[in-house]
C-alpha cells in the first residue's frame, strides 16, 4: 500500500504540475516579450562582472567524515569547486588525478550544523509520536569536540569533524556558503523558464491550501519538485511506517532516515526526468508563441487592460477593506525588522572592503611596488566569493526576525530573506570590486610606482560613492518585494474563497486566440498586488525621505562622474597574477595552450586558482597531510574490495613514476597506520647518511654488506645493503666498508650476538603465528624498487633499500623487524 501511495502520489503532483506549467509558460513569455518591447529598469552606477569564478575553485583541504556503513571515522581531501558542490576524495593525489570523488554533495536544501545538540533537536522531531526508550549510547559519536553536520528534512545527512575551533568556525562559514549558493539556483538571466516556474510551483501550491512563503523553495527545479512531492508523500509515509520501525528510540531514527533518504532519490530521478521533458516540449513551441506576441501585441496589451479594469471594480472593495483592518497597521513594523539587520549588513560590506583596501595602500607605502600590488589585488579580486572574510556581512542580516509576525502573515522562516538578502550583499560587493578593479587597471597605464597610494585612494572614493547609491537601490528594492511575499499570500488567502467563484466570468471578456497569454488567475493577482503596491512605496519611500538606514530619495540621481566606466564593464577581467610579473613567458598569463597528455588535467588543476587559502594553524602542519586515522565507534574492520585494490593500485604507480619530475612534486597518498607502505617501512627501514669523502672512479649503485649498527637509544640493527648516490657530474663512490664504519663507530660484538638471537626468536614466533605468507612475498618485492629514478633528480644523501638490490627477497626471512629510525638519530650517533 505504501508504494502504490508513493506512486499514486508522484504521478498526481506531476500531472497537475505539469498543466500550470505549461500555461504559466505562455504567461511569462507574454510578460517578457513585453518588457522587451517597452523597456524599463534602472541602471546600476557600479560595473557587474559576467562570470566571476571562470578558472576558479572556492576552497580544499581535510576533513575527517564518518562512513555510516562501519561506523568509523576517514579522513577525505575536500573539494569545493564554483558550482559550489562539494567532492569528497580519498586523498589529494586522488583528486589530481581526476578519479572519481568518492561523494558529491550538492548542499540545497541543506543546513551547516556545528553542534551535536542543535543536530539533535532536528532528528528527535523527525518522528513525532513515537514512543520507544531512549538508548544509552549517542546517536553519532562525534571523534573531536568540533563536529560538522550537513542536516536535510529528506535527503541523507553528512557529518564531519575537525581536530580545532579555528577549523570549525572556517568550515562552517565554507558550508554555509555552499548551502546559500546552491539554494540559489534558479538563474535571473532565464526571464521565461524561472518566472514560469516560480509562478506554477506558488499556485500549486495555494491549490493545495499552502499560502505563505517556503523555505524548501531550494535549489534547481527538479529539486523543487522533488520537495514539492515530499512535502506531501513524506508525511504519508512516515505516518505508514513510523509504527513499524523495531529497536531503541535511535535505532527507529536511523532506519527512517535511511527510508527517507532511498525515498527522495528515487523521487528526486523522476522529477528531474519529468522536468527535462516538459521544458523540452514548451520550448518546441515557443517560436510560434513569440511570433504571434509580436505581431498581435498591443490587441492583447488592450484586452488586459480591459479584463483588469472589470476585475479591479469587483476586487477593490474587498482588497481595501481588508487592507485597512489587517494590514496597513503592521506594514511599518515589518519594514522596520527588514531594515535594521539588512541596512547593517551592507554597511559591513562596504567597511570590509575599505579596510581590504586600506591594507593595499600600507603595502604599497612600504614599498612594495607593483609586484605586491598585483599580488594583492589577485586576492582582492575575489573579496566577495570568500565566505570568510563575508562572513562578518552575513552575520548582520541573520539576526532578522519577524517574531509576532511570522504566524500573523504565514511566514515560514525568515530564512528566505536572510538568504536573499545576502545573495544581494555578495553580488555588491563583487560589483565594487570589480568596479575598483577597471578604474585602477585605467589609471596605472603608463603610472609610476610613485603615486600608487594616491590613485588607489581616488578609486577608492569614486567605487565608494557608486557602492553608497547602489545599495540604497537594491535595498529598497529589496524591501519592498520582501514586503510583497509577506503580505500579497496573506490577502490572496482571504480574498480567494469570495471572489474565485466569480473568476470564471471574466474568461468571456478575453478572445479566444490571446486566451494562452490572458489567464483570469494571473489577472486577479495583478489586481490584489497593484492595491497593496501603493502603500507598500509609501512606507519605503517615507523611509528613504527621513534618510533612516542611509537610503537615497527616488527622486535623488547621482551624476555619472564616469561617462566612459560602463565601456570598461565590456572589457575582460584583469589578471592582476600577470599583470606586473616581470618574467611571465608569453602567453601564459593569458590561459595560453592547454597541454595535452595524459597529464593535461593536472596543468589545468594547477592553473586553477582558489578563493579561500588552505586552513593552516600557527605552528601546525597542513590539516592531516599524514591523514591519520581516527577510532571509530565499533571495532568493525576497514573497508575493503574494490577500493582497496584501487589504493594499492594507485600506492605502486607512484613508485612506477618517481622519475617523473611533476609526479615527484605531488603529495604521496594519505595513508592508514597499517597499510602496505608502513609496513614495508617496518621491514626495511631507511638511513639516510652525507659522506664528506669519496674515492676516484666510482658509480652509483647498491652493494649487499653484512655488518650492524649501533642506535642512539643503545639497540643493534643489522644492515644488509647500502646503496650510494655521489652528488655532481662526476661520479664518485663511497666503499660500503668506509660507510660501515661511519655507521657503527666501535665493535659491539656482544650486543651483535644478542639482537641476532632476538631477531631469530621473533622469526619464530611469526611463523608459529601463521601469518600471511602472500603479503610477505609482495613485500619482499616491491620493496627492491625504492632508488629508481634516483640519477635523474640530482645530489641527495644516501638512501637505504636494505634488500640488497638482487630482488631476491631475503627480508622476508625477517618480517617479524620492526624499527623506526629517525635521520637526526644517525646524525647524532655519527
Amino acid at each position: 500500500p505504501g508504494r502504490l501511495s508513493h506512486v499514486r502520489n508522484l504521478t498526481d503532483v506531476m500531472r497537475e504540475f505539469g498543466e500550470t506549467y505549461q500555461q504559466q509558460y505562455a504567461v511569462a513569455l507574454f510578460n517578457s516579450v513585453r518588457y522587451e518591447i517597452e523597456g524599463g529598469g534602472t541602471q546600476s552606477q557600479l560595473l557587474h562582472r559576467k562570470d566571476p569564478l571562470v578558472d576558479r575553485s572556492i576552497f580544499s583541504g581535510n576533513l575527517f567524515q564518518y562512513l555510516e556503513e562501519n561506523r568509523k571515522w576517514r579522513n577525505r581531501f575536500v573539494f569545493v569547486a564554483s558550482s559550489y558542490s562539494i567532492s569528497l576524495y580519498e586523498s589529494k593525489t586522488a583528486h589530481d588525478r581526476s578519479l572519481h570523488p568518492k561523494v558529491t554533495i550538492n548542499c540545497a536544501g541543506y543546513r551547516a550544523l556545528k553542534s551535536m545538540e542543535e543536530y539533535m533537536d532536528l532528528v528527535n522531531n523527525s518522528l513525532p509520536g513515537v514512543k520507544a526508550r531512549p538508548s544509552s549510547s549517542p546517536f553519532v559519536k562525534c571523534a573531536t569536540q568540533f563536529p560538522l553536520i550537513l542536516w536535510h528534512p529528506y535527503a541523507r545527512h553528512h557529518y564531519f569533524c575537525v581536530m580545532t575551533e579555528k577549523e570549525q568556525t572556517k568550515w562552517h562559514a565554507v558550508l554555509q556558503d555552499c548551502v546559500r549558493h546552491t539554494n540559489n539556483g534558479l538563474s535571473e538571466d532565464c526571464k521565461v523558464l524561472t518566472p514560469a516556474f516560480t509562478d506554477a510551483v506558488r499556485l500549486h501550491r495555494q491549490a493545495k491550501g499552502h499560502y505563505g512563503t517556503w523555505d524548501m523553495m531550494c535549489g534547481g527545479p527538479p529539486q523543487i519538485l522533488a520537495n514539492l512531492v515530499m512535502e506531501t508523500l513524506h508525511p504519508e509515509m512516515r505516518s505508514l511506517i513510523a509504527h513499524r520501525l523495531k529497536g531503541k528510540l535511535q535505532q527507529k531514527q536511523r532506519h527512517w532516515m535511511l527510508i527517507s533518504d532511498a525515498l527522495y532519490k528515487q523521487v528526486l530521478r523522476h522529477t528531474r526526468a519529468h522536468y527535462e521533458a516538459l521544458v523540452q516540449s514548451c520550448e518546441v513551441q515557443r517560436p510560434a508563441l513569440d511570433a504571434g506576441l509580436r505581431t498581435d501585441m498591443d490587441q492583447i496589451i488592450a484586452s488586459k487592460d480591459h479584463v483588469q479594469g472589470k476585475m479591479r471594480a469587483l476586487v477593490l472593495p474587498r482588497a481595501e477593506q481588508l487592507l485597512l483592518a489587517s494590514v496597513k497597521p503592521y506594514v511599518d513594523s515589518i519594514l522596520e525588522a527588514l531594515m535594521e539587520p539588512t541596512s547593517r549588513g551592507f554597511s559591513e560590506v562596504r567597511d570590509v572592503f575599505s579596510r581590504e583596501l586600506v591594507e593595499v595602500s600600507k603595502n604599497t607605502l612600504n614599498g612594495g611596488g607593483k609586484e605586491l600590488l598585483g599580488e594583492q589585488m589577485e586576492r582582492l579580486s575575489m573579496l566577495a566569493f570568500h565566505p570568510v572574510k563575508m562572513q562578518s556581512c552575513y552575520e548582520e542580516v541573520e539576526q532578522l526576525n519577524l517574531d509576532g509576525l511570522q504566524q500573523r502573515f504565514d511566514v515560514s522562516s525568515p530564512s528566505v530573506f536572510v538568504q536573499r538578502a545576502q545573495i544581494l550583499m555578495r553580488e555588491q560587493m563583487d560589483n565594487a570590486v570589480y568596479t575598483f578593479e577597471q578604474l585602477l587597471n585605467q589609471s596605472l597605464e603608463g603610472q609610476g610606482d610613485e603615486d600608487l597610494c594616491k590613485t588607489i585612494q581616488k578609486c577608492e572614493d569614486r567605487v565608494l560613492k557608486k557602492y553608497d547609491y547602489d545599495s540604497s537601490t537594491v535595498r529598497k528594492k529589496f524591501f519592498r518585494e520582501a514586503l510583497l511575499q509577506i503580505i500579497i499570500p496573506y490577502m490572496l488567502k482571504h480574498l480567494s474563497p469570495s471572489c474565485t467563484a466569480e473568476l470564471p466570468k471574466f474568461k468571456e471578456l478575453i478572445f479566444e486566440d490571446f486566451s494562452r497569454f490572458l489567464l483570469v488567475e494571473n489577472v486577479f493577482e495583478e489586481v490584489v498586488l497593484h492595491s497593496v503596491t501603493k502603500d507598500i512605496m509609501m512606507a519605503v519611500k517615507e523611509a528613504a525621505v527621513q534618510r533612516r538606514h542611509n537610503l537615497y530619495r527616488d527622486s535623488m540621481v547621482l551624476t555619472n562622474s564616469d561617462p566612459n566606466l560602463h565601456l570598461l564593464g565590456e572589457s575582460p577581467s584583469v589578471d592582476w597574477s600577470t599583470k606586473f610579473s616581470p618574467d611571465d613567458p608569453e602567453g601564459e598569463g593569458e590561459g595560453g595552450a592547454q597541454d595535452e597528455g595524459p597529464r593535461g588535467g593536472l596543468a589545468a588543476a594547477k592553473r586553477r586558482r582558489q578563493v579561500v587559502s588552505m586552513i593552516q594553524l600557527d605552528g601546525v602542519p597542513l590539516a592531516y597531510e599524514s591523514c591519520m586515522e581516527v577510532p571509530g565507534v565499533e571495532g568493525i574492520p576497514e573497508e575493503e574490495g574494490e577500493d582497496y585494490g584501487m589504493r594499492c593500485k594507485l600506492g605502486t604507480e607512484e613508485e612506477e613514476d618517481d622519475d617523473d619530475d611533476e609526479a615527484r612534486m605531488l603529495p604521496r597518498t594519505p595513508k592508514s597506520p597499517d597499510s602496505v607502505h608502513e609496513i614495508r617501512g617496518l621491514i626495511n627501514p631507511v638511513v639516510e647518511v652525507e659522506h664528506p669523502e669519496a674515492e676516484e672512479g666510482g658509480t652509483n649503485g647498491t652493494e649487499p654488506v653484512s655488518a650492524t649498527v649501533l642506535l642512539e637509544d643503545g639497540s643493534v640493527e643489522e644492515v644488509r645493503s647500502v646503496t650510494t648516490l655521489v652528488e655532481g657530474g662526476d661520479q664518485r663512490r663511497v666503499s660500503p666498508q668506509d660507510m660501515m664504519k661511519r655507521l657503527m663507530g666501535k665493535d659491539r660484538k656482544q650486543e651483535v650476538t644478542d639482537i641476532e638471537q632476538a631477531i631469530q626468536e621473533i622469526d619464530l614466533a611469526v611463523q608459529e603465528g601463521g601469518k600471511d605468507t602472500d603479503l610477505e612475498a609482495d613485500l619482499g618485492q616491491t620493496s627492491s624498487k625504492t632508488n629508481e629514478g634516483l640519477n635523474e633528480v640530482g645530489p641527495q644523501p644516501i638512501r637505504n633499500g636494505l634488500t640488497g638490490g638482487d630482488g631476491n627477497g631475503e627480508e622476508v626471512e625477517n618480517f617479524g623487524e620492526k624499527v623506526a629510525v629517525q635521520i637526526s638519530d644517525v646524525v647524532c650517533e655519527i
